[in-house]
């Protein structure tokens, strides 16, 4: 049955992802989901007492267009859990204000946009690994990263999240690799989950 509640999990996230929700319900049903969802990457010991993550203040500077350059090339990633050695491939660089962000597809069965990030708020206000803007395998489409026409994207820095591993050691995450971390403060997302 844990099968069928994740796929749930992901469905909802997806749902919520596509929804018409302003930034302020996003964040109130994404914190329900974490409450009370079972496959929660929140600690079993920690819902009862959860009040909410911990976001930045809404950034409107966080939000950005940002032309995109071809990129080649892949990368094999060790999550250090069941997944195993995972296989990235660059499907472009976006030039953002912060530096350039490479936009990289999982190559696994369906595979799915990821773009993962450290920024220079990691390990002091968020987590230190790094955050994620889109991971589509996940459902997070259309908020962190939009493709416009005219080989553009539009990126939502208000929507960077914590991996699932940024909660409870549990998990295994790939972290973002050296080409997606940028020394510029990004205050913008999901704050880290422990002080």
């Amino acid at each position: 049955m844990d099968d069928l509640e994740l796929l749930d999990w992901r469905e909802r996230i997806a749902r919520l992802h596509l929804s018409d929700r302003d930034l302020a319900g996003f964040r109130a049903e994404r914190d329900e989901l974490f409450r009370s969802h079972p496959q929660s990457p929140l600690p079993v010991e920690d819902r009862p007492g959860f009040t909410g993550l911990r976001y930045h203040p809404p950034n409107p500077d966080a939000v950005v267009e940002a032309p995109l350059r071809p990129a080649s090339g892949t990368e094999s990633i060790d999550t250090g859990g069941p997944d195993g050695v995972v296989r990235y491939r660059r499907v472009a660089i976006a030039e953002t204000p912060w530096g350039p962000l490479t936009l990289w597809w999982i190559e696994a069965y369906g595979g799915g946009l990821f773009v993962p990030l450290r920024d220079g708020t990691c390990g002091t206000e968020a987590y230190g690994g790094g955050r994620y803007l889109t991971d589509t395998v996940k459902g997070t489409f259309g908020r962190g990263l939009t493709v416009l026409p005219g080989e553009r994207v539009r990126l939502d820095a208000n929507y960077l999240y914590n991996p699932s591993c940024a909660y409870d050691d549990r998990w295994a995450c790939p972290l973002a690799p050296p080409e997606n971390r940028v020394d510029v403060p990004i205050r913008a997302g999901e704050l880290a989950y422990h002080d």
